[in-house]
């Protein structure tokens, strides 16, 4: 049964995708796992660390349709993390060969490095998404390039802009975004195995041969250092979100602002039964710009919370690391939620420009006031000239 508005069969669509949350699903999460010992259990024993037919034998038992997750849950609440029983029935269903499992590995490799997996490829939707907000933006800001309307400076009138340089603005921030996501790939896309305490210890000498080999065979990057308490290559991907939101809540709020019934500039795209007021049958309210600032609240908050969980002790943690198992799915969650309802907007977005044409002229020509100043200025220093213009402008 449902519990949240990311997973609920009412609410999940407006807050998140189904390709996110399939991402970040309890099937999949496990799925990683044994992928990851399943490739372990490969190297080794390409590397002569554990038997061939042991390392064969692994790999045949480490899939998802093998594991009771009814049990796993059972344990897990046990335990405290779904590794150690998830590495029991892998072992039990190996047999003789199940010793092998999980060989010089810890809990914590397991998690973080499915944890990078995860966002690889929770990134790479996110990707895709930026991209088509980006090309819609492009094609908005070409279209109304000398479409002009009241920029507006704390909620009032300011000077001429054209609606145009208004999306161009947002559009070189989802640029700026888009080139953020390019250069941290790789410092966050980077594996985990470090064993207990980052040594490797129980692998003697080899253990930096497996780990490298590892790496290439999960086509990660390599640590520089184990990181099991150090998490800012996870706090960077919560933080990276957050900048994309807020960009997102930008534009939301800057399009919800121009839906007002007195400004009447902008429009979200027109659906039968959409925006509908339950008692007032005249109104068309905002739906996805309220929803792109509620994920974008969540994924803030979210990011808070990463921040609070980098605070570590020692090789390694008792607590804070499992705020990211809450943390991290939420924000991507939300983020594709975000995302989906920004691309929607751009992609649909009314704009009525006689209305802006209107607005602009409101105020009987005081929006070129500043112009009148600079003119004036020369002839008559710049304090009198804006003195003079602002009594004028104030009669």
């Amino acid at each position: 049964m449902s519990s949240t508005a990311f997973d609920s069969a009412i609410l999940g669509n407006l807050f998140s995708t189904e390709a996110m949350r399939q991402i970040f699903s309890d099937h999949n999460r496990i799925k990683l796992y044994l992928d990851i010992e399943a490739a372990l259990a490969r190297v080794e024993g390409r590397l002569g660390i554990i038997p061939a037919e042991a390392a064969a034998e692994i790999q045949r038992q480490a899939i998802v349709e093998n594991i009771d997750f009814e049990k796993l849950g059972s344990r897990t609440e046990l335990a405290g993390s779904p590794i150690i029983p998830l590495i029991d029935q892998l072992a039990e269903r190996c047999g003789t060969h199940g010793q092998y499992c999980h060989w010089g590995a810890t809990t914590q490799d397991i998690t973080d490095t499915a944890t990078v997996m995860q966002i690889r490829d929770a990134l790479a939707l996110v990707e895709d998404d930026l991209r088509a907000i980006s090309a819609a933006l492009a094609a908005l800001a070409k279209k109304y390039r000398d479409t002009p309307m009241a920029a507006r400076s704390m909620l009032q009138h300011a000077v001429p802009i054209t609606f145009g340089l208004k999306v161009a603005e947002i559009l070189a921030a989802i640029e700026r975004h888009r080139a953020r996501l390019a250069q941290l790939r790789p410092r966050v896309l980077i594996g985990e195995f470090g064993g207990a305490a980052g040594t490797l210890s129980s692998l003697g000498l080899r253990g930096l041969e497996v780990q490298s080999a590892l790496m290439k065979e999960l086509q990660l990057g390599e640590p520089e250092a184990t990181w099991h308490t150090h998490r800012d290559g996870i706090a960077e991907a919560g933080n990276f979100l957050g900048l994309v939101t807020g960009t997102l809540g930008k534009f939301a709020t800057d399009i919800k602002l121009m839906m007002q019934t007195e400004v009447a500039e902008a429009s979200e795209p027109h659906e039968v039964g959409r925006g509908t007021s339950s008692t007032m049958p005249q109104k068309r309210n905002p739906v996805a710009c309220n929803i792109i600032l509620a994920c974008t609240a969540t994924v803030r908050h979210n990011v808070a919370a990463l921040l609070e969980a980098m605070v570590q002790e020692h090789e390694r943690a008792a607590g804070p690391w499992l705020i990211e198992w809450i943390a991290i799915p939420e924000i991507f969650l939300a983020a594709s939620g975000a995302l989906f309802h920004a691309r929607y907007l751009a992609e649909g977005v009314t704009i009525d420009t006689d209305r802006m044409r209107t607005n602009l002229d409101i105020t009987g020509g005081l929006i070129v006031a500043e112009a009148v100043m600079v003119r004036l200025a020369p002839l008559v220093g710049r304090e009198r000239a804006h003195r003079l213009v602002s009594e004028i402008s104030r009669d």
